[in-house]
């Protein structure tokens, strides 16, 4: 019989399937907050009028906004995001935009909490490998509203991820309340959304469900969910792809991103394609639903030795023939038109041994199903999806 714990996330509500504006202005009234700072894509504020409708309905409550955080979420932009919101005095941070927005937004409420103003000063508050656990980090005394216009997912677990330049790595960053208090699921906002990074984002949440179930750490309750993820997304996803416009299919793509989060809410630790990920974002300048496009079947493939029968199970939940789940997922992944090869998205042979070399700075590589104890052993899976 396995053991284990579930710690619910502090989120206090999400909102789905009503208008984002409404939905937005009514928690901003409930928690009566004042001085609310929006954090959005600059392609949101600056082609879309969605920014503007939500500032504009927020009336005097709104401070200011900010669209300088650009993809992979880079250390400089958040410093310069939470040094804004400190010198407009918000008191509610919403975000509106995709992964990097969200991510930027939750290190914000730590560095507010925590006095940081400068770039080397989230050194002292950066997560390390899974075993180590996490610094002292004060909680947010500032919380956030998020409202996603992608698939990643992070609006619903407590870790953000934040590019490090200088070493190329995607440091880790978390507090139990860095989760955003409010989520706002709105299928109609997500319109505007590339269809490119809308379809691979939902391969990211894919792979949350895939690597949760596979984890090390899985247990029943998370992958039940999971499992729900397997049967629901890549149909929801394929309808999406014939038709950019159904709101029903992109509804459904957003329920299984948000039950694809619940192995990550109850602690369950992934594997490589998402620490491979990690590094082909910060390093190889990646986008992020696209790292998983081109790092899980081969990651599946590489672990097959240790899992067998488990990848048969998700084989299953997703209606794969043969149960070969991995070839299933390479086929779904094609046939949105999404690239599925490392060479696709710039990545080249002479680079591997670099890569796969800083692949073993991340935490999740030690939790991969099979064990990887050197970067030979990486290499071994940036080999096979090459």
């Amino acid at each position: 019989m396995k053991s284990g714990s579930y710690r619910p996330p502090k989120i206090e509500r999400v909102v789905f399937g009503s208008p984002y504006v409404e939905a937005s202005c009514a928690i901003v009234q409930e928690l009566d907050a004042r001085r609310v700072f929006v954090l959005a894509s600059r392609t949101l504020n600056r082609t879309t009028n969605l920014v503007a409708q939500l500032c504009d309905a927020l009336g005097e409550r709104f401070c200011g906004s900010f669209d300088e955080v650009p993809a992979h979420t880079p250390r400089e932009a958040v410093i310069a995001a939470a040094n804004r919101a400190r010198e407009l005095g918000a008191d509610l941070i919403v975000s509106l935009g995709g992964g990097s927005q969200t991510d930027a937004a939750k290190v914000v409420q730590l560095c507010l909490s925590n006095d940081v103003t400068r770039a080397e000063q989230l050194d002292a508050m950066r997560a390390g490998s899974a075993s180590l656990g996490y610094p002292p980090v004060k909680a947010p005394t500032v919380r956030m509203l998020a409202i996603p216009t992608t698939l990643s997912a992070g609006e619903f677990n407590a870790y953000a991820g934040v590019s490090n330049r200088a070493t190329g790595v995607k440091e880790s960053f978390h507090h139990r309340f860095a989760v955003p208090a409010y989520v706002v699921l709105d299928p109609a906002v997500t319109l505007a959304t590339p269809d490119e990074l809308w379809l691979s984002t939902g391969i990211r949440a894919l792979d949350h469900a895939v690597e949760g179930y596979l984890s090390i750490d899985a247990n029943p309750y998370s992958q039940a969910a999971d499992l729900q993820v397997l049967r629901l997304l890549p149909t929801a996803l394929s309808r999406c792809k014939a038709d950019a416009s159904d709101l029903q299919a992109r509804f459904d793509c957003q329920m299984a991103m948000w039950l694809s989060t619940v192995g990550s809410q109850s602690g369950v630790n992934k594997g490589a394609s998402h620490a491979i990920g990690h590094i082909l974002g910060s390093w190889g300048g990646v986008p992020h639903g696209i790292t998983s496009c081109v790092t899980l079947p081969s990651v599946l493939r590489y672990n097959l030795l240790v899992n067998r029968d488990e990848q048969a199970q998700v084989a299953r939940a997703l209606g794969a023939p043969d149960e070969d789940a991995a070839g299933f997922i390479e086929n779904l992944i094609a046939g949105l038109g999404l690239p599925t090869r490392l060479s696709q998205v710039g990545i080249s042979a002479d680079k591997l041994e670099e890569l796969a070399a800083l692949c073993m700075h991340d935490r999740w590589i030690p939790t991969n199903p099979r064990p990887l104890p050197d970067a030979a052993a990486v290499l071994e899976i940036l080999k096979l999806a090459a």
